[in-house]
């Protein structure tokens, strides 16, 4: 693993995601650390508010501080996907899109608020494509001149599925945006998701 920063904000998906990687990080050493929830992809609204109340919930549990980005603006997200209909855009690039999207709006934050490094809980994800999320941490990193402190998380899979119980938060049925929704009903046909 590399060298860890002192501060690190840690880019938030969901709380069942999170919960791993922030003990995970919290055991490495004396950091200060901090939550970031900036998710535009998330889709509904209804979605939108479970999955923040969640991270809110797992704050308090967990005692960390989270910025939240609480406003519910999909634009961001449809904005890099303009033109663009699930057929028409390979999913590897689609999520590569939404990767960067929330990637380079935490190292932006994290550079001006002065954090000696970034991460993401998206690297909890046994469903995301890894590789990706890293050379796009990489690479935001670099941009912005705050590193990028990477671990495969996915370790801790069973670990974070059972403290998420634990803790009674919301679990998610799908990753968040439109298009992973529609293939989710499109798996389970017959089963609506609301």
């Amino acid at each position: 693993m590399q060298d860890s920063p002192r501060q690190i904000l840690v880019h938030i998906c969901c709380g069942p995601c999170s919960i791993y990687p922030l003990k995970k990080i919290f055991s490495e050493g004396s950091f200060k650390i901090s939550g970031f929830f900036y998710n535009p992809n998330i889709h509904p609204l209804q979605e939108f508010k479970k999955r923040l109340e969640s991270v809110k919930t797992l704050a308090r549990l967990m005692d960390v501080d989270v910025v939240c980005f609480e406003d519910y603006d999909p634009l961001p997200y449809f904005s890099i996907l303009a033109g663009t209909d699930k057929k028409s855009i390979p999913k590897d690039e689609r999520c590569e899109s939404c990767y960067g999207l929330r990637l380079e709006k935490t190292a932006q934050f994290a550079y001006l608020r002065g954090y000696g490094g970034f991460s993401t809980s998206l690297l909890y994800s046994r469903y995301q494509n890894h590789e990706q999320i890293i050379s796009l941490g990489l690479y935001m990193g670099e941009k912005y001149g705050v590193p990028f402190y990477h671990e495969d998380f996915r370790t801790g899979w069973k670990e974070g599925i059972t403290a998420s119980k634990e803790m009674g938060l919301y679990r998610q049925k799908y990753c968040g945006c439109v298009f992973s929704k529609y293939e989710r009903a499109d798996k389970n046909r017959g089963k609506i998701l609301v």
